[in-house]
């Protein structure tokens, strides 16, 4: 990964990334870790591989916390766990999501409670647990990621994007109640970002064509291609910037 601008702010400081041994994820934790950060990741799956590598490229040593954010008190416990290596988390990025496919006919309450508990509610209860802290340390950065599916009014996913679109609603929400408190909260979202799950499930030839198609910008983008959005948000290189949705889609999505 090439380093194209450093935040003072961020090294040395306390980062929690939900799903940050994988995809967009891994790219986020080397970018925070590249800029001095203390990273500490929540994932399901075994990251011990990852950490190694990560300290090997990049000489600091993320906490991997292996567990399912759908489990409220796993998550509240892996944040506890990393305030207490790395002292309060004043940066939080809400990365984790699903976009598993589904026909909207089809959608029992079962899947739609599973969908939910990973793109939305995982989300707010991970702002809640930070918030506290943050209040404690007189200031935090939180990023939620949402995406430009809600935006584009796609098909195929409707639970995800009815969770992205509320993403939206929450980040500004939060940003209004705890900005006298010094605590910034934003939105990112991608566009179609090219990730390994994304080329084994869906992106076939004829999609990736029509999509970039659709952008102004004439490359695929790769999770790499998130991470200085990210940082920039998390750093006080944005200050003054809260209650905002950042899209960075190659030029899908027109905003203002």
């Amino acid at each position: 990964m090439t380093q194209t601008a450093t935040y003072p702010d961020l090294d040395g400081a306390s980062v929690f990334i939900t799903g940050g041994g994988s995809g967009i994820g891994a790219a986020l934790s080397e970018g925070f870790l590249r800029q001095g950060a203390k990273v500490a990741f929540i994932g399901r799956s075994d990251a011990t591989e990852f950490v190694d590598e990560m300290t090997r490229a990049t000489g600091n040593t993320p906490l991997f916390i292996q567990g399912d954010i759908t489990d409220i008190a796993a998550l509240r416990g892996a944040m506890d766990q990393a305030a207490k290596a790395h002292g309060p988390v004043t940066r939080l990025v809400n990365n984790a999501a699903n976009d598993q496919r589904h026909a909207t006919l089809d959608v029992d309450e079962e899947f739609y409670d599973w969908s939910q508990s990973i793109n939305l509610k995982a989300y707010f209860f991970a702002c809640q647990h930070a918030i506290r802290g943050m209040k404690s340390a007189g200031y935090g950065h939180i990023v939620n990621f949402t995406s430009i599916s809600y935006m584009m009014g796609n098909a195929g996913y409707a639970i995800y994007t009815t969770a992205n679109s509320g993403i939206n609603g929450m980040t500004r929400s939060l940003a209004r109640e705890f900005g006298p408190d010094q605590i910034r909260v934003n939105a990112l979202a991608p566009g179609w970002v090219l990730t390994r799950k994304q080329l084994e499930k869906w992106a076939d030839p004829d999609s990736l064509a029509a999509h970039l198609d659709r952008q102004c910008l004439k490359d695929h983008l790769g999770p790499e291609d998130i991470v200085n959005p990210t940082l920039f948000l998390s750093s006080e290189a944005s200050r003054m910037v809260t209650g905002q949705a950042l899209v960075v889609d190659g030029g899908v999505a027109v905003t203002g």
